[in-house]
């Protein structure tokens, strides 16, 4: 009894041990996972799990993002998963996004999930339309859905953007995925609308204006025009940001001039405000600073990554190559033995035929020779006709004039027996000279068959041995063996020429982008509809009309005083 009371007081108190759950489910660019979270779990011990899972290690960029009434919000760190304003039936859903951007994307993502995780969210906001994207650069990105978008503002069929979508990318052939999707990157940096998150506001005068806020500051938008900012505001000018309540208040750093503040719709929508100013801000200043160990750590190995890579790279585009001309061997002993074979069919009838004419000449030949035979004896038979008749004495002249008039004929009958015996006679001749030129023509006809099949025999052998590739290519067992690379100085030393030679060839590259870019504009210009071009395209092309580009309008606009600029602000 005392047993059974031990054993269900142990059960009960490991039941009271055993943590409370609750369902995550967590949703990135291209996958889903699910997760079991403590009740007690706050925001970073999910958010880490996540990047655990994910073998993510630049967490700095990232978030979990979910709504709330229609506005989007993010999981604090600091703060309890359930204590969020979050949906109470699980699974509990949040999206694994990118909550800032990078300034440099080829400078600043390393790791190459971290690269592909921001491929493919500004790919899907490009297709979205969440980011303007003119219609030069769509191709360039070969995303078909912001060709539909414009494919009716110009006068050029699908067939014609796809013939330029294709060009161009044919020009890409042979690069890897994760160089494929940097220069996508590098591209879509520059677009206006890039990284900027917009939130409606209005300033002391009740003015509505947009406010952006991306990597290099906070920008004052026209609510009708989000490409080109009115003015603005980087992150080494600003001292404090704070708000209370719906008013939003800003503190330049130079303390002599006052402070600027706006307002906007919701206090939550303030609250996200914050949140991404003290982000955006912190990375800006960070880097501006010297890499921490952990970034120069995760630096330094993807370096040797791609060091690593272009090898093997170079070794599968030897072995490619190789490959490749073994194919092309191969495929021409393979077209020389289907073109012998054809000549030894050829030969092989012409054999047939010159023998089954042989036959028929041989055939001929023997009754051409009987019927000589028969009309020589017709002929004896004729003449010993003849001369019964002449001793014959035939006495009435008459019988004689009969009988003169038969042995005229016997004569004639005569002659013309021997001449076509003569002439049978040369055609037998004719025949058996025909019969040996075909016997001869056999002789050849088996000779050159007996060729072809030599050479086929050696055709073959020959293919055997070429489309094997050779055994002593350099390669990789994963499975019996490990797999290192001694880097050794003068390797990297090698490979680093090797990777400064491709960023000269980049440059030389993005000037001929660059140009393709323009003489594409120009090209489509002409097939343009003015009537149908939208309020952004009319924008865009106005400011690259004034030679005005993203970054060189937020400089044109910082070279005037801080002061200067929230007085303009407030008079808005």
């Amino acid at each position: 009894m005392a047993g059974a009371i031990a054993s269900r007081m142990s059960f009960s108190s490991l039941k009271r041990k055993q943590p409370k759950t609750f369902t995550v489910r967590i949703a990135t660019m291209d996958a889903e996972m699910e997760f079991s979270c403590e009740v007690k779990w706050k925001g970073k011990d999910l958010f880490d799990l996540v990047c655990r899972t994910l073998g993510l290690r630049e967490t700095w960029f990232f978030g979990l993002q979910y709504t709330i009434k229609d506005t989007v919000a993010w999981l604090k760190m600091d703060k309890k998963v359930l204590d969020h304003d979050v949906p109470t039936e699980e699974p509990v859903t949040f999206h694994f996004l990118a909550k800032f951007y990078p300034e440099n994307a080829e400078e600043e993502l390393v790791q190459e999930i971290t690269q592909h995780l921001f491929f493919l969210q500004v790919k899907k906001q490009i297709l979205d339309e969440k980011i303007y994207c003119p219609p030069e650069a769509s191709v360039l990105l070969a995303s078909y859905a912001v060709q539909a978008k414009v494919i009716n503002l110009y006068q050029m069929t699908p067939e014609m953007w796809e013939e330029r979508i294709t060009a161009w990318y044919a020009e890409h052939r042979g690069r890897a995925r994760d160089e494929a999707e940097m220069e996508y990157l590098k591209i879509a940096q520059d677009l206006e609308m890039y990284g900027v998150n917009y939130f409606a506001i209005r300033n002391k005068k009740g003015t509505e204006l947009l406010l952006g806020v991306d990597a290099l500051g906070l920008h004052i938008y026209d609510p009708d025009n989000r490409l080109t900012p009115k003015i603005s505001f980087p992150w080494n000018e600003i001292r404090n940001i704070s708000y209370s309540d719906k008013e939003f208040t800003i503190k330049p750093l130079d303390k002599k001039i006052d402070v600027f503040k706006f307002n906007s719709s919701k206090l939550r929508v303030n609250k996200l405000i914050l949140q991404l100013c003290i982000g955006n801000h912190d990375l800006f200043m960070r880097r501006r600073k010297a890499d921490s160990l952990e970034v120069q750590q995760m630096k330094a190995q993807a370096r040797e990554e791609k060091a690593r890579k272009q090898m093997e790279r170079q070794r599968l585009a030897r072995e490619k190559k190789m490959r490749e001309e073994a194919e092309r061997t191969r495929d021409e002993l393979e077209r020389r033995l289907m073109q012998l074979k054809e000549e030894a069919t050829m030969a092989n009838e012409a054999l047939m035929r010159s023998e089954e004419t042989a036959d028929l000449l041989a055939e001929k030949a023997q009754i051409t020779e009987e019927e000589a035979k028969l009309l020589a004896q017709k002929a004896a038979e004729a003449e010993q006709e003849m001369q019964r008749i002449k001793a014959t004495a035939i006495r009435t002249e008459e019988e004689k004039r009969l009988m003169e008039q038969k042995v005229l004929e016997a004569e004639m009958l005569a002659l013309k027996m021997a001449e076509e015996s003569e002439r049978r006679a040369k055609e037998a001749d004719q025949l058996k000279q025909d019969l040996q030129e075909a016997r001869e023509s056999e002789r050849r006809a088996k000779q050159k068959l007996l060729e072809i099949t030599s050479k086929s025999s050696y055709t073959q052998s020959m293919n055997s041995s070429t489309t094997a590739l050779p055994t002593d290519l350099p390669s990789f067992n994963l499975i019996n063996e490990s797999l290192s690379f001694d880097f050794k100085d003068t390797d990297m030393k090698r490979l680093s020429m090797e990777i400064e030679k491709e960023k000269v060839e980049y440059m030389e590259k993005s000037k001929h982008l660059q140009e393709q870019l323009n003489e594409l504009k120009t090209e489509i210009e002409a097939l343009k509809l003015k009537e149908r071009e939208t309020a952004l395209d009319i924008l865009h092309n106005e400011n690259a009309s004034r030679g005005n580009s993203k970054h060189n309008t937020i400089k044109k606009l910082t070279l005037q005083s801080t002061k200067s600029r929230v007085a303009f602000f407030e008079e808005l």
